[in-house]
């Protein structure tokens, strides 16, 4: 199976790649559902979210809040859905409460579904390249890795 990849592209944008062995209804419902997205979406370990709102529509906002189990450090984001198409792809705005980058993104994210697997691409736009470069210089990558393989293990209980 195909982990993450991140790739760079253009001045503003970051792609994320990954592969899951799964129907693509199914990812989409792991990625849209706060029963799902609760248990997965927590990148390394020892994090938690006792908040995960969702209000699945154009124009619907979403927020999360992660806490770190040990500390106590919470870390909040938000935004809107912008375009919603089940199973096969999602619009929406990301913005953090305490911003370790600068500004807003915008978050375009597909679902292609192909011999029982689902290719999951994320195209990141962030309102600049200072802001691409400081997540792309962050260990963003180490988290979200983290928070696939979880995905990754959820899908796998779940009926397809």
């Amino acid at each position: 199976m195909k982990r993450l990849t991140i790739t760079a592209q253009a001045d503003r944008e970051l792609v994320m790649e990954r592969i899951f062995k799964a129907p693509r209804q199914l990812v989409f419902d792991a990625y849209t559902k706060p029963e799902f997205i609760r248990r997965w979406l927590l990148g390394p370990d020892g994090w938690s979210m006792p908040v995960c709102e969702v209000d699945l529509r154009p124009g619907g906002k979403y927020r999360y809040v992660w806490r770190n189990d040990e500390s106590g450090q919470e870390m909040g984001a938000g935004g809107v859905y912008r375009e919603i198409d089940p199973p096969g792809r999602l619009v929406n705005t990301e913005r953090f409460d305490d911003p370790w980058y600068p500004g807003e993104a915008l978050l375009t994210t597909t679902f292609t579904e192909k011999d029982s697997t689902t290719e999951l691409r994320v195209t990141i736009l962030y309102e600049s390249t200072e802001a691409r470069d400081t997540v792309l210089n962050s260990p963003m990558e180490s988290g979200v890795s983290a928070s696939y393989e979880r995905l990754d293990s959820i899908l796998a209980e779940l009926p397809a």
